[in-house]
């Protein structure tokens, strides 16, 4: 008998889910409140995942494998037809779509986008409704859960708070109930099959978006240029560049005397440390690359492709 019948002989379920929903509506804090650990990176700014980033979740007799894709909107350059196209990709590869909407701004132009995507397709749905943490009285939230009820025909409708953590196991609980029978994809330990270098250019990232208040963010990348372990150190050495478009653009980022470039290294260095569990050596430069959004070279560099499921 083969891995995959002795396993499903024995019970155990698998499957992927898709977390699909409009730009800053809260799909990689839900992921990072499924896996209890930060995978994935937030900030205030819609659009900060640009991968479609992949997290798993190992229970006894179940995995459930995430993929957080990037927010779908209206798109008109290369950069982000190319973000659109790996979202909507995801949806005819997994066995269950959780599709968020915001319950403060809910149908939208871009949810109903969505809506029609998810007409064509047989996949189960399930609704999430999000940000309820910031809607005074409940009561309001039963016309928007009535409304995208009839529309997309949800095997449930949850209402959640992904900041809060409210509604999140009521969720995680009616996805387990459609998850198939299936192998376990990856080991126990694994949360995610990124490896550490794409974490460590995301964080650096984070730090750009949640630490720059101009439209910098959307024109910049993070590659991770060296990454060597020194065990006699006990440390890890790290140069990264952040790439930027302008030269206005560096100049924001280095800021005065270099302060805030200084400042992001300090806070990506601390989160980073947490994460790979030893001391860190950072080094942070930028540089100007004109018009990199549009170069289809970088564009692979920085894994922005359409992914075959794993």
């Amino acid at each position: 008998m083969t891995q995959k019948n002795t396993e499903e002989a024995q019970g155990f379920r698998s499957g992927y889910v898709a977390l699909i929903g409009a730009p800053n509506v809260g799909k990689s804090t839900l992921l990072n409140q499924f896996l209890q650990q930060k995978i994935s990176i937030t900030a205030p700014k819609p659009q900060t995942t640009r991968n479609r980033i992949l997290g798993i979740l190992t229970e006894p007799g179940l995995q459930i494998v995430f993929f957080d894709t990037p927010g779908v909107h209206r798109a008109k350059d290369k950069f982000n037809k190319l973000l659109v196209e790996t979202a909507l990709s995801t949806l005819s590869e997994v066995d269950v779509i959780c599709f968020l909407v915001d319950a403060t701004q809910a149908h939208g132009p871009i949810d109903e986008f969505i809506l029609e995507n998810l007409a064509n397709l047989k996949t189960p749905v399930i609704l999430a409704v999000n940000k309820i943490d910031l809607v005074r009285k409940k009561e309001e939230l039963l016309p928007i859960m009535d409304r995208f009820e009839k529309r997309s025909k949800p095997l449930a409708v949850v209402p959640v708070s992904a900041l809060r953590g409210e509604g999140v196991e009521t969720l995680l609980q009616e996805i387990r109930k459609v998850i198939p029978a299936g192998p376990q994809y990856f080991p126990d330990e694994y949360l995610t099959d990124q490896p550490e270098r794409f974490f460590v250019s995301e964080l650096i990232r984070e730090k750009v978006f949640r630490l720059t208040q101009q439209e910098v963010p959307y024109s910049v990348a993070v590659t991770v240029e060296r990454f060597e372990e020194l065990p006699e150190k006990k440390r890890i050495d790290i140069e990264a560049a952040i790439h930027v478009e302008r030269d206005s653009q560096k100049g924001i980022i280095i800021g005065k005397e270099g302060r805030l470039l200084k400042e992001i290294g300090r806070q990506a260095r601390m989160e980073i440390e947490t994460f790979l569990g030893c001391h860190v050596f950072l080094g942070l430069f930028v540089r100007v690359q004109k018009n990199w959004r549009k170069s289809s070279r970088m564009l692979m560099e920085l894994g922005l492709h359409p992914h075959a499921r794993g």
